[in-house]
């Protein structure tokens, strides 16, 4: 068995222009344009990079993308009072403060001073405790938004399969697990120290790794016919690779995402969805189709 190819490149070209389409139409109908704000508190190489591509596909969607960098040193008190300011303009309908901040910032504190309409990366505790409990109205974080799509787009119903996630962060293990939860499956939220996890994972329907240990799952773990989610970004020796051993889980897979090309592009597309969805809430109209849970 070869595994089929997860294009996550592709399917986030498609969202990207869907939401372009509905961002015109917003324009067109209400006079709305989404506006996306976006703090950088410092020179982190990695991090500028980031708020680059996010800010060029902010305004290739047809959005207003607005940019606020802070020097290194800035206080927690300046940060706060610019996310203050944020939280008070109508103009901005998201706000993304770039993570990490300098090691003398409360990054929790940060987070929850977002205002919770406006909290796009669905980091605060509001928003993960909205998700967490099944209300409506949360705003998801993004990667594991984009993984459930990808899993819907390929398996359509996940109802009552056995899904495995391998990682327990508060920005994707626990909210992928939330989110599967809410499509009716059976979900198991394991991790490095869960006992016999090989054997854990091969009982799983669908998989998601995100560890952050370099091709720790192997392709002896994996269920014959499985779905692989590589959420997994680890630079190493021989290039980027994910938290799967790509090569031997392909070969026993039914479908895997690669990396880079699979999950990666999902999470810009889908802070872009977030934004508009963000935005058509604080206008009182619908939610935007087939871009929430």
């Amino acid at each position: 068995m070869v595994a089929q190819r997860i294009d996550g490149k592709a399917f986030a070209a498609g969202l990207r222009a869907k939401i372009a389409s509905q961002v015109a139409a917003l324009k067109d109908e209400h006079g709305i344009t989404p506006g996306l704000a976006v703090v950088l508190v410092g020179d982190d190489p990695a991090s500028q990079v980031y708020v680059a591509s996010k800010g060029r596909q902010t305004v290739e969607a047809g959005m207003n993308s607005y940019e606020h960098r802070l020097p290194a040193d800035a206080g927690q008190a300046e940060l706060l009072a610019l996310i203050g300011r944020l939280n008070a303009d109508p103009a901005v309908h998201g706000i993304l403060v770039q993570l990490p901040l300098p090691a003398h910032i409360d990054e929790n504190e940060i987070i929850n001073a977002i205002a919770v309409k406006k909290d796009v990366d669905g980091f605060s505790v509001a928003n993960a405790g909205r998700l967490a409990t099944g209300q409506r109205g949360a705003m998801v974080p993004c990667t594991p938004l984009g993984c459930l799509m990808l899993l819907r787009d390929h398996l359509g119903d996940l109802s009552g399969k056995n899904a495995v996630v391998i990682g327990r962060s508060n920005i994707v293990g626990k909210p992928m697990g939330a989110l599967l939860l809410g499509d009716s499956a059976t979900v198991t939220v394991a991790h490095s120290r869960t006992k016999d996890l090989p054997e854990v994972v091969r009982g799983a329907d669908i998989v998601v790794a995100a560890v952050g240990r370099p091709e720790m799952i192997k392709g002896d773990w994996i269920k014959p016919g499985a779905t692989v989610i590589d959420v997994g970004i680890n630079r190493t020796e021989k290039g980027l690779v994910g938290d799967v051993d790509y090569a031997s889980a392909a070969e026993v897979a039914g479908a895997i995402t690669p990396v880079p090309g699979g999950v990666g592009p999902m999470t810009i597309a889908c802070l872009l969805a977030n934004t508009l969805t963000a935005c058509c809430r604080s206008n009182g109209l619908p939610d935007p189709e087939g871009l929430t849970p």
